[in-house]
């Protein structure tokens, strides 16, 4: 996935956090990594309700190959659900959430390892509600793996109308966490494992409206670019760009 490669990787909401509307909405990019080359589609759904909110996404990766280099079929599946609960929404500590959440997966028939998360969220915003942000620290427990602190530290943003223009938007998140990890690749290609403890990962994006000029507020053009340090089995830092379509039901 664009988010996973060979270890489990949490990431957090990319969308609204709350105070949003719910919704559902499907993406679908390109992934333009030296190292990937393929589509990439991603389900996300945010639901609030008067006990707090949920959020979830599934990632496909479309890069099994045939002999001729043709691809037919994903490569690997990556979903996570994070549900934030929020008692006192109405109290003078309502953008404290307690937040609980599962990740896991397969890629190219290696299951990725389920990662439990607990924590709490701080959100704060705008008066309007353009510009969200949330702070998440969270406790982290990788299975079948060594930690030197079972935490992850999250950022996620989300900012509407940008620098004024209607229906462009800037959202993403950024986590750091900690996993004993093996990489087997940089830039240059496969190299003998070297060892990280620590992994970086942020997936800023960028969306415009454009249905809204004829009138099919649905559909969004836009992009993101992942920006990752020891992430999966890559080591040191890479930038990986994208670019997609994102229709919201």
């Amino acid at each position: 996935m664009k988010k996973v490669i060979t270890l489990a990787a949490a990431v957090a909401a990319l969308l609204f956090a709350q105070g949003a509307k719910a919704q559902t909405n499907l993406q679908i990019f390109y992934d333009f990594g030296s190292d990937r080359q393929h589509v990439t589609t991603t389900l996300e759904g945010f639901y609030n309700d008067n006990w707090g909110n949920t959020f979830f996404f599934i990632d496909h990766d479309f890069n099994t190959r045939d002999k001729n280099n043709k691809v037919y079929a994903p490569s690997g599946t990556y979903f996570e659900i994070a549900r934030c609960l929020n008692f006192w929404q109405n109290s003078a500590i309502a953008p404290l959430s307690l937040q609980v959440e599962y990740n896991g997966g397969v890629y190219n028939g290696f299951t990725i390892n389920s990662a439990f998360l607990a924590g709490i969220d701080y959100f704060v915003h705008s008066a309007d509600f353009k510009n969200t942000f949330n702070f998440k620290v969270l406790f982290k427990k990788i299975t079948y793996t060594t930690q030197k602190a079972p935490l992850q530290f999250t950022f996620v943003w989300g900012m509407s109308d940008l620098f004024g223009v209607e229906g462009l938007r800037f959202s993403g998140f950024a986590d750091f966490w900690w996993e004993d990890h093996m990489l087997y690749t940089d830039h240059n290609g496969p190299i003998l494992g070297a060892r990280a403890s620590t992994v970086f990962i942020s997936e800023p994006q960028l969306w415009y409206n454009v249905g809204r000029h004829f009138g099919c507020d649905n559909l969004n053009i836009g992009g993101e670019v992942e920006l990752s340090y020891h992430f999966g089995t890559c080591k040191g830092f890479w930038c990986r760009p994208c670019a997609g379509i994102k229709w919201v039901f």
